[in-house]
């Protein structure tokens, strides 16, 4: 009892799951909203509660959580992969054509003596 008590003391460490990855096809100027990435997911799945990188030419320009994750006219929970979809990225509007969003989630791994 006492190793799990100094186990549950001990700080977690966290793991990067990748979700999948998109391609912007192209950028959308919405008035009030901001910046629009025309997406098309090319493998796994994005998700909207997940957090997301964009990288443009193999380098990281921004990371963070998306504002929004729609397919047509819904929002939805997440897009899998073939599919199109519209994001939008919360806090960022310089989004370029090629550009790369990969979706991850941290998985909490508890710590062990």
């Amino acid at each position: 009892e006492v190793k799990k008590a100094m186990a549950g003391l001990l700080a977690p460490t966290f793991r990067e799951k990748e979700l999948g990855k998109a391609e912007v096809r192209k950028v959308f100027n919405i008035p009030k909203i901001g910046t629009v990435a025309g997406c098309y997911v090319l493998d796994g799945t994005l998700k909207r509660n997940a957090k997301v990188r964009l990288v443009r030419d193999s380098v990281q320009v921004w990371e963070g959580q998306l504002a929004s994750l729609r397919r047509v006219k819904d929002e939805v929970r997440e897009v899998a992969n073939g599919f199109e979809c519209g994001v939008g990225l919360e806090g960022y509007n310089d989004v370029h054509e090629k550009d790369v969003i990969e979706c991850y989630e941290l998985e909490q791994i508890s710590a062990t003596l």
